[in-house]
Order: C-alpha cells, then structure tokens, then sequence
C-alpha cells in the first residue's frame, strides 16, 4: 500500500453473532459477501473481517468456529473483487488460513502477544500486520482501566512491539500501529489518545485508528450505536488531522467523503508552507 497520500479507509465486516454494533447481520455468507460488494463500491481501500467479537465483556471463541464464519467470505471475496483483504483475528491457526484463502493483512488486537506463532505467520506469508494496543483482553478491559499517562504508556507500548517484532524477523516495513480507542481505556483516555495522536507518527510507521460507532462516543452524545455516526465522523477527522493513515469504519460512503476534504486540506497546508 502507497500510504501518505491520502487516508485509506479500513470497512469493518464482523461475520459475528455478537459485536457491538453489527453482531447477527452478516452471519450468513451470501449476506457478508454482499455487504463486502457494498463497501467496495463505497470506496473501502481494505475490507477487515473477524470472526469473533473483541466488544467488551465478549468471550472467546474456538479457532474452529471463527475459521467457520471468515474462509467462506474470505474465499468468495478474494476471486470476485480486488480488494486487500484484513483478518482481524488473535489466533495464528486462524490467521494462516486466512491468508492461505486470499487475505493479506492480520489485523491483531493483541499485537501477536495472544500467540506465540504468530510473528511465524506473518513472517512466512509476507503479510502486513497492524499491531494494537489493548489493556487486558476483551472480556475484562473496560473493568476500571487505569494509566499514569496513557499517551507515553501506550506509545512505548507500541514503539516496543515493534522493536521486538523487528528484531524477531519481522520486517518493519510490514508494519502499522493502532493505539486501541476504546480497548481498556475510558473516555478522558480515548480524547487524551486522540488529541496525541501525532506522537504515534515519531516510530515511522503508519497508524490505524477505529472510533467508529464506539461506546466513548456514546458517552459524549448520549446516543446509541445506530445514532453515532456524526460523532463517529468528528473522532474521524480528528484522527487524520493528527496523522492517521487508515480508518476503520463501519461507515465507508460517509468517511471517504470526509477523508477526501480532510486529504485536501491537508495538501494545502503543505503547500502553505512551502511557499
């Protein structure tokens, strides 16, 4: 991927039973490959597809049941479209027969510390990795998260992460970053990573970012999942303002629109002080 010219926009696709916003809508294959169809055609750079639900509070599901819901998506998707295909999934297992299907990027919440063969997995594959930060695990992370400082913490979490990856045979260069908004962190921590984000860009490595129809938004506005997508659309901005590379969204049409202003802007500026 040619990231630094323009945002790129991550469309989430949860073929899941139970995630926070879209759980039960796209279990069914014909109806997951149709919506895939649908975020293509509003301008999604990636498609990311999980299998098993990383809310809070959710449990964990066998490496069975998760290859069970993503391959026959995977499979459909990557010989009708081309489109770069995420898994967003902790287990190497899965990870492995994702790519073997035609995916090309892990997308790990738990930045390959979930399982040790993972690092192997990407290495192997030559697939891109975004490496997340996440205090905890799923099912206990919004249990009264604290930080010192959470910029720094999370921050150094990530630069070592990479370091170690790195160092363990990774290559860099298949690298992003994601600070893990609304991943064990309250809602003065998710302003506080927002507000920051730019420190992410001194690693040199691209950063991802998904606010998306979050539960912080929620606790700003008031509204339910159905009822976020303004404020969804403002983290948004935000994020790029600061430097985000990839957005992960469940709102592709409306965050290519916003993306494409803010990508235009952003030029601008450059230019305004060239000149």
């Amino acid at each position: 991927m040619e990231l630094g010219t323009r945002t790129h926009i991550m469309g989430v696709l949860n073929v899941t039973p139970d995630s926070f916003y879209d759980g039960g809508r796209y279990v069914d294959t014909r109806q997951a490959v149709r919506r895939c169809e649908t975020l293509i055609e509003e301008g999604a750079d990636i498609i990311d597809v999980g299998g098993e639900s990383t809310r809070p509070g959710s449990e964990r599901v066998s490496a069975e049941e998760e290859l069970s819901r993503i391959l026959p998506v995977i499979r459909a998707l990557s010989g009708a479209a081309p489109i770069l295909i995420s898994v967003d999934t902790m287990k190497a297992e899965v990870a492995e027969s994702a790519l073997e299907a035609g995916a090309h990027i892990i997308n790990d919440v738990s930045a390959f510390r979930g399982d040790a063969r993972m690092v192997n997995v990407a290495m192997d594959s030559g697939a891109g990795v975004i490496l997340m930060h996440m205090q905890g695990e799923p099912r206990t992370m919004q249990r009264n998260p604290r930080y010192h400082n959470v910029l720094s913490e999370v921050c150094t979490y990530l630069g070592g992460r990479v370091q170690d990856l790195a160092h363990a045979g990774l290559a860099r260069e298949c690298m992003a970053i994601d600070p893990g908004i609304g991943f064990g962190k309250t809602l003065e921590h998710n302003l506080q990573l927002l507000a920051g984000l730019n420190r992410l860009g001194e690693f040199g490595r691209p950063v991802v970012v998904g606010a998306s129809r979050k539960s912080f938004l929620g606790w700003l506005t008031g509204r339910e999942p159905p009822d976020r997508l303004a404020a969804g659309l403002g983290a948004m901005a935000a994020a790029i303002m600061r430097g985000a590379h990839i957005i992960r969204t469940h709102d592709v049409k409306e965050s290519c629109d916003v993306a494409r202003v803010l990508d235009k802007i952003r030029q601008q500026e450059f230019v305004c002080r060239e000149s």
